[in-house]
């Protein structure tokens, strides 16, 4: 699990390639606000959330307004283009103005920043620890580890190694990855498993399509006491607002202590969590 890797793929997360609501984890929000704006704020969420052109009355209703109240904001709003009104059915739908908001979230939007910033949390509510991996010149790269009580006996650490066809994190990889990425760190694995140079407890062929084919209906991933007897984890995948897989967030913990059943509270809460950093980056996942 922690194979050497060239030194330019295990510097800081910036030298790694990526492949291109409400935060439970944030701190609460405190002093004095304009209420007006938070207003204006829960009839835009509610244009978000819709998904199409809503009516007046239930804009109004849904925001817990008088119509007259909620028009006042949507006159507002549409003077400075954040919402617009269809001049033929008279509903309102998000304006130019709020994509060029959306945009610039999305373009100052830092994947491995959101992660880690709320890991410690996670290993916290699981006692379990957690990794953060990303796509590298060599293939799943760690760039954090954050550790727990319960202790592992292996080599987990930043810089380190994950193999694509021996863990969890690897299948996450290989399910969303384009194949010209994955396929060569595959064939050097296996390769590499047949003439006794590495031990990866490697799936290959048709093994490797069905459990790979498993992990996409699934979003989760799960190994149990592979590659390492005793360790065992869950993987889960983070995806951008275009779909494209940044990283994978693991679980791992000795196999007494880990659930690594799919409908399990640590599968649910590691999904959860993987789930909320893909919202916070412009995606929603279909599990």
């Amino acid at each position: 699990m922690g194979d050497k890797i060239d030194p330019a793929s295990a510097n800081a997360p910036g030298s790694v390639s990526l492949y291109d609501g409400e935060d439970s984890d944030a701190p609460a929000l405190k002093g004095r606000g304009v209420q007006s704006v938070e207003i204006g704020g829960r009839l835009l969420a509610l244009l978000a959330q819709s998904g199409q052109p809503m009516m007046l009355r239930d804009l109004a209703q849904q925001a817990e307004l008088t119509p007259g109240q909620a028009h006042a904001y949507m006159t507002s709003l549409r003077k400075l283009d954040i919402v617009e009104q269809d001049a033929a059915s008279g509903r309102y739908r998000l304006g130019p103005f709020a994509l060029k908001l959306g945009l610039a979230r999305l373009r100052g939007s830092d994947p491995y920043r959101l992660a880690a910033e709320q890991v410690a949390a996670l290993a916290e509510q699981l006692n379990l620890m957690v990794a953060i991996t990303v796509w590298g010149t060599h293939g799943p790269t760690i760039v954090l580890v954050q550790e727990s009580s319960n202790y592992i006996h292996a080599n987990v650490r930043p810089g380190g190694m994950f193999t694509v066809t021996g863990t969890a994190t690897g299948k996450i990889f290989a399910a969303w990855l384009p194949p010209r990425l994955v396929e060569p760190v595959i064939a050097a694995e296996l390769q590499a498993a047949q003439k006794g140079w590495s031990d990866v407890g490697a799936l290959a062929g048709e093994a490797l399509a069905r459990e790979i084919d498993k992990v996409r209906r699934d979003g989760i991933a799960a190994t149990t006491d592979l590659p390492v007897p005793g360790i065992s984890a869950l993987s889960a995948p983070v995806f951008n607002h275009s779909g494209h897989l940044q990283l994978a967030i693991t679980v791992i913990g000795p196999t007494p202590k880990i659930d690594v059943s799919l409908q399990g509270p640590h599968a649910e809460a590691l999904r959860a969590f993987a789930q909320r950093l893909s919202e916070q980056l412009g995606y929603t996942a279909p599990w």
